[in-house]
């Protein structure tokens, strides 16, 4: 608590009784129906979802985790996050995966499973299969949340991380249970104002700091050891530091990386709950557009922390081999001491001294002299500035102490956003998707979401004491992206693209998959990621298509009404052959349009992020050569992907009286929106209808 001021402790109530106020006042509005508590009805505005959206993506965690790597090798360490980090996932939900998901008018990725494989058995397979397999997702995103939240807290509170984390997640569950999606939405709103100022206090400061340090190139190069620190360019091997050897091929890494998220972005992305959440396809880009502008502001933050960071190190530690002695020291005092209870004892001995032997403390004051225990909360296992702990410790250090409850308050609230936002979504598939559709198909609306508050409730606990099986974010984070989604990128991908492709096949290969990643992480814990990913994925494969050959195919009317109404590319021959010339006319030309816009799109996002980075760092040179690739392919993306949107009011009926002529128009335009009769949930009863136009619903 001697971290902390009194002004700190008010702001933290303050944030806390906000949270509570707007999820209680929004209780009653998303108790209204299903629809209501997970979609709030389509009636929220694309730049709500998008701000949203950019909330959930600016977790606690993975800025945690980036300011590691973007402390050990400057603006470079952006193409690490490659992996996940730099959201380039964004790229393809802005340009189809969303607006094809969007298409079918589902409340869940799930049910989505049934329009496209139908109501026979390998469509129920796949959308149970589908649901269990967000659940698992969920509960690793949730075990990362929680192990970061932990590490974070502790360096502030004398409790220990698993403590320190019950308290906060508590409350969120509380909060998020109580007011579903409306309360994801309008609780990211308050979260990425909160945010965004952070932001900007962070990098005030340290703009303010890189002048007065004088040469930061020689300085950040002296700190971290690595000579090209003020580089952008991508390095095909790198120097790390012990416990990052994984990255020392950066290169190859990357490559593997941007296909790994090329298979995650063409699949399954746009199947986020914002996108089913949207009012029409136009939507679905431009709150992708408005969600990917934001992430933009949280790289000048993370940079700006890798900043203080070096600064901070070079002050507290002139002579770094201090650390490794350090280590040492505590190793001996505590026999037997391993890697996973080392940010527990170091937490321990930095809030509670006087807990422990007189001369054991008197040691570690004599190693680490004047405010030891906060130099303590940068010592990392293996005797070296641990890279995880550089944002706590900044804010602990190198910020005044007015700024340290707000900045608290900031990453807080990055993990609530995210947190939310991920427990919201597993909910509405256990709920609509499992408990709903298999145990209680009459169930009312006050016993679905009597059942979503139980769920919430039951996968957070699960989440809680898993979180401390890990020893690092980074091992979590590895592991769900490739580990996890090696076994579920293979059958989410091939679902648009392949004909033939069936229920049979992808419950089959998700299972496996699934199966195989916790199988590997629990006899294989040592792979390199990207060999996590070829041997889950390679085995996901092959269940997935063999799954699919020896199971029956989609029956042939649910096949081409997935493919007239979604508009896919791939292997469709024998459905687009039966459209008419003016619909398969108006596909070639959004297809064409959307495959042309990729590298632009791809371009503009990498850019972005580079350039407030480059900037702050004062690398010029670096920085006007990205600023042209930036203007080059932002005016790509306005040419093949925004002059090309559909208007609002337009809605296609193909394959429907008038559909002929209405596709003509959508040909016009370059996309026709096609809308077809689907199920809406009406206080917990199925009732087929052709949706209407409305105020507030289109399309």
């Amino acid at each position: 608590m001697r971290y902390l001021s009194a002004v700190d402790f008010g702001t933290i109530v303050l944030y806390f009784c906000a949270l509570i106020a707007i999820a209680l006042y929004l209780r009653r509005r998303a108790s209204k129906s299903v629809r209501d508590y997970f979609l709030a009805d389509n009636k929220l505005p694309w730049w709500a979802l998008g701000i949203s959206g950019m909330s959930s993506f600016t977790d606690m965690a993975g800025t945690m985790l980036i300011v590691s790597f973007l402390y050990l090798l400057g603006p470079s360490g952006l193409y690490v996050e490659f992996r996940g980090g730099a959201a380039l996932i964004l790229t393809f939900m802005l340009l189809w995966s969303g607006k094809w998901h969007r298409r079918s008018n589902c409340m869940t990725g799930a049910e989505w499973m049934e329009f496209r494989f139908g109501k026979s058995w390998g469509g129920q397979f796949a959308r149970a299969i589908s649901a269990t397999a967000v659940v698992v997702s969920t509960v690793g995103m949730l075990v990362y949340l929680m192990k970061a939240l932990g590490l974070f807290v502790a360096m502030f509170v004398p409790f220990s991380p698993a403590q320190s984390v019950l308290v906060m997640v508590l409350l969120a569950t509380a909060y998020t249970a109580a007011s579903g999606f409306y309360g994801v939405v309008y609780t990211d709103l308050l979260q990425s104002f909160i945010v965004i100022s952070a932001i900007i206090l962070v990098s005030a400061v340290a703009i303010t700091k890189i002048s007065a340090a004088g040469d930061f190139a020689s300085l950040a190069a002296k700190t971290t050891g690595n000579q090209h620190w003020m580089d952008s360019t991508l390095a095909w091997k790198i120097r790390m530091p012990p416990g990052y050897g994984a990255y020392h091929d950066l290169t190859m890494l990357v490559i593997f990386y941007f296909l790994r998220n090329m298979l995650v972005g063409i699949s399954s992305a746009g199947a986020d709950p914002r996108y089913f959440g949207a009012r029409n396809e136009r939507e679905c880009g431009t709150l992708t557009f408005f969600w990917t502008s934001l992430m933009m502001f949280r790289w000048p933050m993370m940079m700006g922390f890798a900043a203080l960071g070096i600064i901070m190190v070079h002050s507290s530690f002139p002579d770094q081999s201090i650390l490794l002695h350090t280590a040492a020291y505590i190793k001996a005092y505590f026999h037997n001491l391993s890697r996973g209870e080392w940010p527990s004892v170091v937490s321990q001995i930095m809030n509670n001294p006087a807990n422990f032997n007189s001369h054991f403390i008197a040691g570690l004051k004599n190693l680490l002299h004047d405010n030891w225990q906060s130099k303590l909360s940068l010592l990392s296992y293996d005797g070296t500035v641990n890279p995880e702990k550089i944002v706590p410790a900044v804010i602990l250090i190198a910020l005044p102490a007015g700024a340290r409850g707000f900045l608290l308050i900031a990453f807080v609230a990055a993990a609530f956003s995210s947190f939310n936002s991920g427990v919201n979504s597993a909910a509405a598939y256990f709920t609509r998707d499992l408990y709903q559709r298999f145990a209680r198909p009459n169930a009312k609306t006050r016993e679905l979401i009597i059942a979503s508050y139980l769920f919430i409730c039951s996968i957070v606990l699960l989440s809680y004491f898993l979180a401390y099986d890990f020893q690092s974010i980074t091992q979590i984070w590895g592991w769900i992206v490739m580990g996890l989604g090696g076994g579920l990128a293979i059958p989410a991908v091939l679902k648009f693209y392949w004909w033939r492709y069936n229920g049979g096949g992808f419950a089959i290969g998700t299972s496996v998959g699934i199966l195989t990643s916790i199988v590997e992480l629990k006899l294989f814990p040592g792979l390199l990621e990207w060999q996590q990913f070829v041997l889950v994925a390679s085995v996901s494969l092959i269940a997935t298509v063999l799954g699919t050959l020896l199971t029956p195919a989609v029956e042939d009317e649910v096949a081409f009404n997935f493919y007239r109404t979604t508009r896919p590319f791939g292997f469709w021959k024998p459905f687009k052959q039966r459209l008419e010339p003016e619909v398969k006319l108006s596909m070639d030309k959004e297809h064409r349009n959307d495959l042309i816009a990729v590298p632009f799109t791809l371009g503009w996002q990498v850019s972005l992020f580079f350039l407030p980075m480059q900037l702050m760092i004062r690398n010029f040179n670096q920085f006007f050569f990205t600023l042209g690739i930036f203007l080059f392919c932002f005016f790509g993306m306005y040419v093949f992907w925004y002059r090309k949107l559909p208007p609002k009011e337009q809605s296609a009926l193909a394959d429907q009286p008038g559909g002929a002529a209405a596709a003509r128009e959508g040909a016009i335009s370059g996309i026709s929106q096609i809308t077809f009769p689907i199920n809406h949930e009406v206080s917990g009863v199925n009732r087929t209808s052709v949706p209407k136009r409305s105020k507030n619903r289109r399309g």
